[in-house]
């Protein structure tokens, strides 16, 4: 099995919510990465306490990112700031944004609605406006793209699957290894 190093060039960044996430879908996710021999970033990688700005250069070190919008997703500033920088390297073409929808849809993204939605609000309510229209732009842009989308009751096997596949694909399209 491969282990992903740091200092490594890595071609895919992985904006989540922990939280939520990192035992369970992210850990399968990564574990896939690995046997498909996809370089990739993922925070757990990253030494507690250190500045966010970190995250920023690691962003920056990728060709491909991973917007995996969930339930909670929106509970968290820094998934919010990632995704911000995201968008504006994708704006000016050094960044691929693939966004995944897990558990949630495009348009609770899009719109900040359903459970998304209450907790981006709840986010929200303790930021500047500025911030806050920074974040909804990102949401809906980023949202907007062609995404690949896990249903409730869905297998998450064949999910990731579809996800490694996308990646591949995208990586192949932009010619890189």
């Amino acid at each position: 099995m491969r282990v992903f190093s740091p200092t490594e060039d890595h071609q895919v960044f992985f904006n989540y919510r922990g939280e939520q996430l990192r035992y369970n879908f992210i850990s399968h996710l990564t574990d896939a990465f690995e046997r498909h021999e996809v370089n990739f970033f993922v925070d757990k990688n990253e030494q507690r306490g250190k500045d966010l700005k970190n995250l920023f250069v690691r962003i920056e070190e990728s060709r491909i990112a991973l917007a995996i919008f969930s339930t909670r997703y929106a509970e968290s500033s820094w998934c919010m700031d990632e995704l911000v920088k995201m968008k504006k390297l994708a704006d000016q073409g050094k960044l691929q944004i693939i966004p995944i929808f897990y558990k949630v849809t495009a348009g609770d993204v899009r719109k900040q609605t359903g459970e998304f939605g209450d907790n981006f609000w709840t986010l929200a309510t303790a930021s500047s406006g500025d911030q806050i229209k920074k974040w909804k732009e990102a949401l809906e842009c980023i949202s907007d793209k062609m995404g690949l989308s896990l249903k409730d009751k869905s297998s998450e096997a064949d999910f990731i699957k579809e996800i490694v596949k996308e990646v591949k694909r995208v990586i192949a399209s932009i010619g890189f290894e």
